[in-house]
């Protein structure tokens, strides 16, 4: 089974993908989704036209999400919920199951720790993975964590 893991932002979304079989897990693939639009309305054309060619390339199970947290730049905010929500609609849309995990959800997971820091987090993920040299940006790297997170839940296995 397939599982997208998404860390999402107002301008930078990370994505993670990695494949369960029993209970081994497997690296496929991580980054961020290209927004070159500086304009609201067309990056919501370009997150969603992003995140239908990723579920239709790697045909995901579960989208697991990282929940919103407070955070103290209200237009950051608002931004990073509405990319959320055209997240969440293209998994819909996909009739694909959404999973959300809150921040110190996703730590505790994947650390035992929900207070751990980008670096704990990232050695864990290559632990867990078994990828020693993977590196990537704190969000994709995050993305990577909502996904083995997704998986560790048992939720929708088939």
């Amino acid at each position: 089974m397939t599982i997208l893991g998404i860390d999402p932002g107002s301008r930078r979304i990370g994505y993670g993908l990695i494949q369960k079989n029993l209970n081994q897990l497997k690296f496929l693939s991580a980054g961020i989704l290209k927004i070159k639009s500086r304009n609201s309305f067309e990056v919501f054309g370009e997150i969603k036209d992003q995140m239908d060619f990723l579920i239709k390339k790697f045909q995901p199970k579960i989208i697991a999400v990282e929940k919103l947290y407070l955070v103290r730049n209200q237009k950051t905010a608002i931004e990073t919920a509405e990319a959320r929500g055209i997240i969440i609609l293209s998994a819909t849309e996909h009739r694909i199951t959404v999973k959300e995990y809150s921040p110190n959800e996703i730590k505790a997971g994947v650390t035992g720790y929900g207070l751990a820091d980008k670096k704990a987090v990232a050695k864990m993920v290559r632990a867990t993975l078994a990828e020693p040299r993977l590196n990537f940006i704190d969000d994709a790297t995050d993305a990577l964590a909502v996904a083995i997170l997704a998986s560790q839940k048992g939720v929708d296995m088939e």
